[in-house]
């Protein structure tokens, strides 16, 4: 099985985290996408500003009516930083080794790969699908990553969507819209239950 693993904070998950899933799903021929919030991420100082449960619950809405994109709360539940490594481990725990994992990122996160936890470990568990992100020079990893990593690097193009969640939030907070930005459930969610307004 080729299975993908989509993970970040989802704060909130927005139409630029679909796309780059749907593409790797495509270009990999993927049996499924798995989309995992984090709990706690480890590179961002600030932990997220909506609740783990409202999190989940618009990723919930986000990825319902996709039959090829599940959602897990391995993360949410395990204590400490969410560590990919951990949850690719897991993943292999119950899959059995002959899956294969598609590790889904932008380039953006690959730039900094060697600063993530047990990194090592995790490039022989994994292969990383790197999706393109304006802004970023993918051609600038022969000169930051080793060899063995490069080898595990898969690129793939998506279409140009430029959607941050910080410049949601900032958004939000200015009380201003967000429309064609995240999926109608999103953001009638992010409405209903008032998330990111100003304080």
């Amino acid at each position: 099985m080729r299975l993908g693993l989509m993970g970040g904070t989802f704060d909130p998950i927005h139409f630029g985290h679909l796309v780059i899933a749907e593409e790797a799903w495509r270009a990999f021929q993927l049996e499924r996408v798995l989309f995992v919030p984090a709990r706690q991420p480890p590179h961002k100082a600030q932990l997220p500003c909506a609740s783990a449960e409202d999190r989940y619950a618009m990723a919930l809405l986000a990825v319902a009516d996709n039959p090829h994109f599940d959602l897990s709360r391995m993360e949410l539940e395990r204590e400490g930083p969410s560590y990919t490594v951990v949850t690719i481990r897991a993943l292999w725990e119950q899959h059995g080794p002959e899956t294969e994992i598609f590790l889904i990122m932008g380039a953006d996160s690959v730039l900094e790969l060697t600063t993530w936890y047990r990194h090592e470990e995790l490039i022989r568990l994994c292969t990383l699908a790197v999706a393109n992100r304006p802004g970023y020079d993918i051609s600038r990893l022969e000169s930051i990553l080793p060899r063995a990593y490069l080898e595990r690097v898969r690129p793939f193009v998506v279409p140009g969507v430029d959607i941050s969640a910080t410049d949601l939030r900032q958004r939000l907070s200015r009380g201003e819209t967000i429309r064609y930005l995240v999926p109608d459930a999103v953001a009638a969610y992010i409405h209903k239950y008032g998330l990111y307004r100003a304080a």
